[in-house]
């Protein structure tokens, strides 16, 4: 895991990026992804689909470093050489989640069997961080597959200059063009505009339409 610092008197988004992080803006979006193929996918090979969509959102956050920013522990701007996602699991006898995360591998394949034998481990454990230590790299996942929506908003009320991203999907849905998956995308505006954000889920929607490329 490295961090690279970021010089704000060279890099060419300081000025958006000092008057973002001024005006503490955050922003989210939701948009529906196709997920035709990916259901087909996971069913045909045995795979559950939540680890499918984690592992895919990992993809699209690894390929830019907008998407890894964030503040080191000496307080230095900068960003990751790779991200780890850390997501959430439900428990259901007690109706309460944890969040735990599963370490980047080189196929989805090898993924799904981490993933399976990390929800073996914590889930029901009554901790909501009971895989220890957290690390710092992250980015944050949830699915709230009971209800789906049409946005999404999470508030961080105690640290203004958190920039990771924060993807939530809801419940997939049949529609006239396909089953789609609402994605929200949240981010600190000094770090990824609406270009970024767009780019987000068209490239998600790309590696959800060729799962069997991962």
């Amino acid at each position: 895991m490295e961090f690279t610092k970021i010089d704000l008197n060279t890099w060419t988004r300081s000025e958006v990026f000092n008057h973002f992080i001024d005006q503490k803006t955050t922003y989210s979006m939701t948009h529906n992804i196709s997920i035709d193929k990916a259901l087909k996918f996971a069913k045909t090979n045995n795979y559950k689909f939540y680890p499918l969509f984690i592992y895919s959102v990992l993809k699209v956050v690894n390929s830019n470093y907008l998407y890894r920013m964030g503040f080191n522990d000496q307080g230095e701007l900068g960003y990751w050489d790779s991200i780890v996602p850390f997501y959430s699991i439900f428990d259901n006898k007690t109706e309460l989640f944890s969040n735990i995360d599963t370490q980047d591998t080189y196929t989805f394949a090898e993924f799904h069997r981490d993933y399976l034998d990390d929800i073996q481990k914590y889930q029901g454990t009554g901790k909501m961080f009971p895989k220890q230590p957290v690390p710092e790299n992250v980015v944050n996942i949830s699915m709230i597959p009971w209800a789906s929506f049409t946005s999404f908003n999470l508030n961080i009320n105690n640290n203004d200059n958190y920039l990771a991203p924060i993807v939530t999907a809801g419940k997939f849905e049949k529609h006239a063009d396909g089953i789609k998956l609402p994605v929200t995308f949240q981010i600190h505006h000094a770090v990824c505009d609406g270009y970024q954000t767009a780019q987000f889920f068209n490239k998600l929607e790309t590696i959800m339409d060729h799962p069997d490329e991962l």
